[in-house]
């Protein structure tokens, strides 16, 4: 199977097993349609820039009432299901069929909605060395998917129908699974319709004013990470890669918990390409006898919903042999905590806006 596509059954399997069943109360269908441009994040994709993409986007979400406190603590919001569609009006891009997982988060009296969405979209025209040369964004048919949403949402406006409009943005990119990984991001206006299919009918909402106190000691984590990559060398080969770390968090309270820690890279593409650059580019002083490893530490922040919870974290190497991207590094993504210790998380590791790895971990908490 396809690493993208296990990313993405193993994505829907996380949130789904996070939610418990609930009544089928306050479900709603909404329909986008968005048309915006491609930005030029980097200039190795400026050939590809040639029209302005469009689209549609149908959704499928489901309102929580605050049953559960996590609810409450971030004002109800809804969860659901995506499919976008995006013509990027460009035969060396191809299109992009997308499924997501969503959360939308309200503020300003529910008038003002976020959405977050994750997923695996299909591209048509991928990279090919001789049949589409010139698509250096997209590598592979299967790329990793996340897309955001700040729209003025209007529910119940007549009978159950209302509206929507707003910005978008949404990125593909195959996270260096396969070389070459330029990636796209499409700013879009996007304007569409919201249906309720109770007609409007609302259950009421759970106010508990007390506020849940959470505290905790210091506690240690210590996580496996693993996965496949390539360099950026077109058909350099596809390597596995092991991470070990080990971190304190310290609760915050109901929401949130800052993290200390450090890694231990073992990434075997960094192998070939030693060797690489040490035949290629003899300019670039490459001895070829580099040492592969690396080691960082880290500050980080983890964001607790439910049984999930998003990471964020800000790394340095302290152990550096071979330049690759610079010795700043930064991770983002989910855990999913199956009990009080153990959990699992799916995170991107990159150097700035250039992604190396996609990670499964495992990891236990104590």
């Amino acid at each position: 199977m396809n690493l993208k596509v296990f990313l993405y059954f193993l994505f829907i399997g996380v949130f789904c097993f996070s939610q418990d069943s609930e009544k089928k109360a306050g479900r709603t269908i909404d329909v986008n349609q968005f048309y915006g441009s491609i930005l030029l994040h980097n200039p190795d994709i400026s050939h590809l820039i040639t029209n302005h993409p469009g689209g549609f986007i149908i959704s499928y979400s489901r309102k929580t009432y605050g049953a559960k406190k996590w609810e409450q603590e971030y004002n109800y919001p809804d969860l659901g299901y995506s499919a976008v569609y995006q013509d990027n009006n460009n035969s060396v891009l191809g299109k992009n069929l997308g499924l997501y997982v969503h959360y939308n988060f309200y503020f300003f009296k529910r008038n003002i909605q976020f959405r977050l969405g994750q997923g695996i979209a299909y591209n048509t025209n991928p990279y090919d060395k001789e049949t589409n040369f010139r698509n250096n964004a997209f590598g592979s048919d299967f790329l990793s998917s996340t897309y955001l949403m700040l729209n003025y949402h209007k529910e119940n406006v007549f009978k159950g129908l209302g509206f929507k409009a707003g910005l978008m943005v949404v990125h593909y990119s195959n996270a260096n699974f396969r070389a070459p990984n330029t990636s796209t991001n499409t700013l879009a206006l996007n304007v569409g319709m919201v249906y309720n299919l109770e007609g409007g009918e609302e259950m009421a909402y759970v106010v508990n004013p007390t506020k849940e106190k959470i505290t905790e000691p210091i506690k240690i984590n210590l996580v496996l990470r693993t996965g496949l990559n390539e360099s950026d060398v077109i058909n350099s080969g596809q390597y596995g890669f092991y991470i070990f770390s080990a971190y304190a968090d310290k609760r915050l309270g109901r929401k949130s918990a800052i993290q200390i820690g450090t890694d231990v890279f073992f990434s075997n593409f960094l192998k070939e390409l030693i060797e690489y650059q040490s035949i290629a580019f003899p300019e670039q002083n490459v001895s070829g006898d580099e040492d592969f490893k690396r080691a960082g530490i880290f500050l980080g922040h983890e964001l607790f919903i439910n049984k999930m919870s998003m990471i964020a974290q800000l790394g340095y190497y302290i152990y550096y042999p071979f330049d690759f991207e610079g010795q700043v590094y930064n991770r983002i993504g989910l855990k999913r905590y199956f009990g009080d210790k153990v959990f699992g998380a799916i995170t991107l590791k990159s150097h700035g806006a250039k992604a190396e790895a996609v990670e499964f971990g495992i990891g236990i908490r104590f």
